[in-house]
């Protein structure tokens, strides 16, 4: 018997100048979610984070 678990959906969101998180996107993959706010951190200088389906945080990346 096969059982399949639920994708998990990770959002990630950046922080603005006054503290207040803004979605940008959501994707499946941790792994992609990751390299694309790092990126995204890096180039605009602002804070991300990834958080999951549930509102848990799961990284909070600066640059």
């Amino acid at each position: 018997m096969l059982l399949r678990l639920p994708a998990m959906i990770v959002n990630i969101e950046w922080q603005d100048q006054h503290g207040r998180w803004h979605h940008l996107q959501s994707k499946q993959n941790q792994t992609d979610a990751y390299r694309v706010a790092m990126r995204r951190a890096e180039s605009t200088g602002k804070r991300h984070r990834l958080v999951d389906g549930d509102g848990r945080l799961l990284e909070l990346l600066a640059a």
